[in-house]
């Protein structure tokens, strides 16, 4: 359980929904706030200061995407998306207006849970001064030396592979969209070429991944992007 009381505010016009969230998050530590439509939301952020916003995509005035652009104006406070919406456009839609995270629904209370964590502790201001060294497992990103071992073992990237990981780290836990990725690497121009992102993602796998043909750092989003697991 949270023993810091961190508020939650959900954003969803379903009763039921808010209901089940309500009462799974209270049990986990949260005080969770409530609100039914865009406006509402937008208005309970501005009020309460939330520390996370679950927020659903088909609210009945300002749908989830407008809302977390008009947030994304002033606030990073994390956006974990919950929808009934499957289509990789909406997800990728949602990720670029600035969200944190994408789960359909339904989905379940142990991932959800999880994905709270995640997005909690990389907003934490303590993660900003915290030692630039990254660990999931066997693997290890030392920032400050450029290092990159596995098992203890050194191992050697190119420029590209190690400003990869080097993004997938400092967004440890949080889906990277395909374009924004492109993008951050090989700049504006590149926000297309999906090929050059598979590549580089596969010889990355290579030699950082125990087994690259089922990977267990670099997770693929399908038709999304990447996320690199943050161990909870």
């Amino acid at each position: 359980m949270s023993d810091t009381k961190l508020r939650i505010l959900v954003v969803d016009d379903e009763r039921a929904i808010r209901r089940f969230l309500k009462a799974s998050l209270s049990a986990h530590g949260y005080i969770v706030l409530e609100a039914a439509s865009g406006q509402e939301g937008l208005d309970g952020v501005t009020a309460h200061r939330p520390d996370l916003i679950i927020l659903d995509i088909g609210l009945p005035d300002i749908d989830g995407f407008e809302v977390t652009k008009r947030l994304r104006e002033w606030t990073q406070t994390p956006i974990i998306i919950l929808s009934v919406q499957e289509q990789e456009a909406d997800k990728v839609a949602a990720l670029d207006a600035g969200a944190d995270d994408y789960l359909t629904k339904p989905f379940g209370v142990s991932e959800l849970m999880a994905r709270i964590r995640v997005a909690l502790r990389h907003a934490s201001p303590s993660a900003a001064t915290a030692e630039p060294v990254f660990s999931s497992g066997p693997l290890t990103v030392d920032l400050s030396h450029r290092k990159v071992t596995v098992n203890n073992e050194t191992v050697q990237l190119t420029p590209t592979e190690y400003d990869l990981l080097k993004l997938f780290v400092n967004h440890a836990g949080r889906v990277l969209t395909h374009q924004y990725i492109l993008r951050q690497i090989w700049g504006v121009g590149y926000g297309q070429d999906l090929h050059l992102l598979r590549v580089n993602i596969s010889n990355l796998r290579r030699k950082i991944e125990p087994n690259p043909n089922r990977p267990i750092f670099i997770l693929t989003e399908p038709g999304v992007g990447y996320r690199l697991r943050s161990e909870a």
